[in-house]
């Protein structure tokens, strides 16, 4: 299976090499000082040698570093719906997306928890340009999203991204996870892209498309936060695109928003798995004859999941109230938080600068507009 070669993981028999070579690197004595404080490094590194799979790796070393990382930065992660899936079977999970590594992690985490198959996880080649950070991500069962290429390319890389998850998936029973979008939501507003979907697609050789993606099991997933520890550091980005400029992105700055993600204070943290898409591709398959607007009919059947089961917390309240100046969600959260997220806003946001502010507000408040929408339609 050579041709998958530039994009996968590392295979069981190469893990212990890729550990070896990055034993000794700085930032591995990091990861596992911080996930067992009171280790001596001898004995952790005596552990790592001994690791010969992945899902070692991610059980006895990864899996301790998220219990950490809640401990630490988070009142706690709660789930719903894992009871839904199976065991031993593979699902492509398709996820809202807010925080680089966390979304993944705490769904694998998770999985876990549960007994059920973890996944294999997309990552774009821009957050692993520092080869540790590449041979981490390969131990961790991360496969690389080519990013940035020139349209000719981007093309034979979906297509081999597609090929690949449908091995995955249908020959190796592994579970994937993919985000619904390029890149994390910054504005709170999150929806499927179609072009993650038609690269999903690609790889279809089913005459109904709604058939393949029967096939691959569609389970899309919310996950929340009740503070975004990035939320501060997504304003550049909407300044800039507030104002019509084009965005670029400092040095390190993918780096520092991995590490704030990690590090940054959550509070509480919600995961709920959807419901497999099923019934929902034969009415798609049924009323739309043509491809495109199959895929819109699934896009929009995966934010109608992801939407109408995002758990909203305080947060998204105030914000909703501070942001339309009213009192309609007061009874949702207590002085005490109201003045904690006001504190927050002081502390991360230019007061003088509008933009800043209500691109702040709304990247908390659009959750509550969505649900919103939903309540109304319905």
């Amino acid at each position: 299976m050579q041709k998958f070669d530039a994009i996968r993981p590392f295979y069981d028999a190469e893990i212990n090499e890729g550990i070896r070579s990055s034993i000794n690197h700085p930032m591995m004595k990091a990861l596992m000082n911080f996930t067992f404080p009171e280790m001596p490094d001898e004995v952790w590194k005596e552990q790592l040698l001994k690791t010969h799979s992945i899902r070692d790796f991610q059980c006895n070393f990864i899996y301790q570093s998220v219990q950490r990382v809640l401990a630490k930065s988070s009142d706690g992660l709660t789930t719903s719906g894992f009871e839904k899936l199976e065991k031993n079977t593979a699902y492509l999970f398709i996820s809202n997306h807010r925080d680089i590594i966390l979304d993944t992690s705490l769904l694998n985490a998770s999985l876990f928890t549960h007994g059920l198959v973890m996944t294999a996880s997309a990552i774009g080649d821009n957050l692993v340009k520092k080869s540790f950070l590449l041979t981490l991500s390969r131990l961790n069962r991360n496969f690389l999203v080519q990013r940035g290429l020139p349209p000719r390319e981007l093309l034979q890389s979906s297509k081999l991204m597609s090929e690949y998850i449908g091995q995955l998936l249908l020959r190796e029973n592994r579970s994937v996870w993919i985000a619904q979008r390029e890149g994390r939501t910054k504005d709170g507003n999150d929806a499927t892209h179609t072009g993650v979907l038609k690269m999903l697609a690609m790889g279809s050789d089913e005459e109904n498309l709604m058939d393949y993606f029967k096939k691959i099991k569609v389970v899309p997933v919310s996950i929340s936060y009740e503070y975004d520890p990035t939320d501060a550091l997504k304003m550049p980005q909407l300044m800039a695109e507030a104002n019509n400029e084009i965005y670029i992105k400092e040095k390190n700055e993918d780096f520092m928003t991995l590490l704030s993600g990690i590090m940054g204070q959550k509070k509480r943290i919600h995961i709920h798995i959807g419901d497999i898409l099923d019934k929902e591709l034969d009415v798609i398959a049924k009323e739309n004859d043509n491809g495109n607007k199959q895929i819109q009919a699934l896009a929009q059947a995966i934010d109608d999941s992801i939407l109408t089961s995002y758990k909203l917390w305080p947060t998204n309240y105030i914000a909703y109230d501070l942001l339309y100046k009213s009192n309609q969600f007061a009874d949702r959260y207590t002085e005490n938080e109201k003045q904690l997220f006001e504190r927050r806003l002081e502390i991360k946001i230019d007061q003088n600068n509008p933009v800043a502010l209500e691109g702040f507000l709304n990247m908390y408040a659009n959750p509550v507009v969505n649900k919103l929408k939903y309540q109304n339609a319905h």
